[in-house]
């Protein structure tokens, strides 16, 4: 790096030259009236004293490397000389995790520098200038005043505040709290070495209001930040969120004497136009919670500021979920624009951030444990198809025994989520299960039959599967939060982690992609006997 003082539009500046770099660049920005150059190509700064030192202290070893060596240009001193004048007591700088604390007596020089600092504020209550503890900017204040400074101090306790708990920490603690939304918050003073941890993991945010950081939760995540903590000197502070439902409960039938049920219109057309069961019941449901918070309006009646508020009542009231949200103004325009013929709308709310979650997943020990633990044949079979296959609850429930193919090893999923059909594993060991299995309950039609009081055959409920898998969870002693969709999430993480190509596995799992790759991330039947379900791994 280089430093000369040209003249610039009349103007006496200080060029620095350098080699392109993003992040010097940025650095020289943070100075006051730092300016680009296209005639010089190059950043230059104002020929002052202030600025000459802001730009030392940002890069301090700029006066004692050879080749940046320079003479000090004569610097041109601000207006108001700065000086200490006699019963004017000195200047006082406090650190206090994020924030510095400057306290001075009143000096238009001295006011000027430090109030064009980057975010530096005035705080008329306390008496006292106060700026973020970041970039830099204590190297910065403290070369300005030199001498001049009475002392500096740096607290060792700082107190921060998550929600209605408040913690006080040193410097050296981590607050790190599992939330119930599948996050995790890191809470801690501001630290380059702490921002460098989280940037390593995975669907980080900075939550500029709340002023912490979050990533997304898995049980590896968590392992690997406590362990970068710990190596980085930090001593991790450890909480879990409860799970407390604030929000209103939903209005049904037995709660609201005057219940409405939704137009016969509504569920016709959903079923017109061929929507799945689980989907017509979600919408018939949604919509129906729509009406009734609107008793005494017709329902062709409602307008659409009268949506927006209730849009808003789910947000502030009902605390929904922005999935639910979303679902909720579907199932409302479907009825206006699908049912009743009207014009595409859009229903203009602010949403709030959807936070990214890491699906729960199984360890391969957890998934052998969880099958061990059943006992009754076709219980077993259900989990361990799920497993092995990659399946939806649905996809399982709805499997016919003509699905199972096995001279090629195949099971046949046909019209799952989206209307598709496809293709997925048949494991080796599944097969010998499903043998047995057909062997001793005999199904007529549906891979899994439930109890019928007809002589016609019916599909195993997804009720009844659900509480299968966590009977067996707690059979096993396994404490996480689990569901039948966890077996699908488990399938395709161990598939990935055992090198199989993330194509093959988004066709297993019947996943959309990219429009430009469509075409090519759809398997072939030659692709599947290089394939091996998870569950062939498994010593069971």
């Amino acid at each position: 790096m280089h430093i000369s003082k040209i003249e610039h539009r009349g103007e006496q500046r200080l060029k620095i030259d350098f080699p392109y770099n993003l992040e010097i660049s940025i650095r020289i920005k943070s100075i006051e009236d730092a300016r680009w150059s296209r005639t010089h190509k190059a950043w230059h700064i104002p020929c002052t004293k202030a600025a000459y030192q802001q730009l030392i202290a940002l890069f301090p070893d700029l006066k004692a490397s050879p080749a940046t060596k320079m003479t000090e240009p004569e610097m041109k001193e601000p207006v108001e000389k700065v000086q200490t004048h006699k019963g004017v007591s000195g200047i006082s700088i406090e650190v206090i995790g994020r924030k510095i604390i400057i306290k001075m007596p009143k000096n238009e020089a001295d006011i000027r520098f430090v109030s064009q600092l980057k975010y530096s504020r005035w705080n008329a209550s306390g008496f006292y200038w106060q700026l973020p503890n970041y970039g830099g900017n204590l190297d910065v204040l403290k070369s300005y005043f030199g001498n001049r400074l009475l002392h500096v101090s740096v607290s060792e306790e700082i107190s921060l505040q998550a929600g209605s708990s408040q913690k006080v920490l040193n410097k050296n603690e981590a607050w790190v709290i599992k939330t119930v939304s599948g996050r995790i918050k890191i809470i801690a003073g501001y630290s380059e070495a702490l921002t460098r941890i989280v940037k390593k993991l995975p669907f980080y945010f900075w939550d500029a209001r709340n002023k912490w950081w979050t990533v997304a939760y898995s049980e590896k995540t968590l392992a690997g930040l406590r362990l970068m903590l710990e190596e980085t000197g930090f001593t991790c502070i450890y909480e879990e969120e409860e799970n407390k439902r604030e929000g209103k409960a939903r209005v049904n039938a037995e709660t609201l004497a005057s219940y409405r049920n939704a137009p016969k219109e509504y569920a016709d057309k959903l079923n017109e136009l061929r929507y799945s069961a689980s989907t017509i019941k979600s919408y018939v449901a949604l919509f129906e919670e729509f009406i009734n918070h609107f008793p005494k309006h017709a329902i062709d009646s409602i307008d659409e500021k009268q949506i927006i508020s209730f849009l808003r009542y789910l947000v502030t009231e009902r605390k929904v979920s922005s999935s639910y949200q979303n679902q909720a103004i579907n199932s409302i325009k479907f009825y206006y624009e699908r049912v009743l013929g009207g014009q595409r709308k859009c229903y203009f709310i602010e949403r709030p951030i959807k936070e990214k979650a890491l699906p729960t997943v199984l360890s391969e020990e957890e998934v052998r444990q969880l099958i061990s633990s059943i006992t009754n044949l076709k219980h077993k079979a259900m989990i361990m198809l799920t497993y092995s296959a990659g399946l939806r609850i649905s996809e399982l429930i709805a499997l016919r025994i003509i699905d199972i193919d096995s001279e090629r090893k195949q099971i046949r999923i046909e019209q799952s989520k989206g209307k598709k059909d496809r293709y997925t594993l048949l494991s080796e060991k599944m097969l010998n299960v499903l043998r047995a299995y057909y062997l001793e309950y005999k199904p007529a039609h549906w891979l899994f039959e439930g109890f019928s009081e007809s002589n016609q055959p019916k599909p195993y409920s997804v009720r009844s599967a659900q509480l299968v898998l966590k009977r067996a969870a707690k059979k096993a002693g396994i404490k996480k939060k689990i569901s039948m969709h966890t077996l699908r999430h488990s399938f395709a993480t161990h598939l990935l982690e055992n090198g199989t190509d993330l194509r093959y596995i988004q066709s297993l799992l019947g996943h959309g992609s990219s429009k430009t790759t469509e075409i090519y991330t759809h398997i072939t039947t030659k692709g599947f006997d290089q394939i091996k379900s998870p569950l062939d791994w498994l010593d069971i």
